[in-house]
């Protein structure tokens, strides 16, 4: 059985499937292999910190939330990404 994840680990996972370009709540869902209820948690989270953007999309029955990373989530990323290859654990 393997470990849980740190919230560190999973805000990266969600950081890095928008910035792959996985833009709709559903797919970084997926993406970050999570449920529906903490995907929100850590979506809202993060766009109150500024490292992502919501679009929001007027459609026929509701709008749709797109989500773009900012130069703040990018910057996070490069460095978190750059100590984990520091640390190969």
């Amino acid at each position: 059985m393997s470990e849980r994840r740190s919230k560190l680990e999973i805000m990266l996972t969600v950081l890095g499937a928008v910035k792959s370009g996985i833009d709709k709540p559903t797919r970084i869902m997926y993406a970050a292999n999570m449920s529906w209820n903490p995907t929100q948690k850590i979506l809202k989270k993060l766009v109150s910190e500024g490292h992502l953007d919501i679009i929001e999309e007027p459609s026929v029955q509701r709008a749709k939330k797109r989500y773009l990373i900012t130069e703040k989530g990018a910057s996070v990323l490069r460095y978190f990404r750059g100590a984990e290859e520091l640390i190969s654990i």
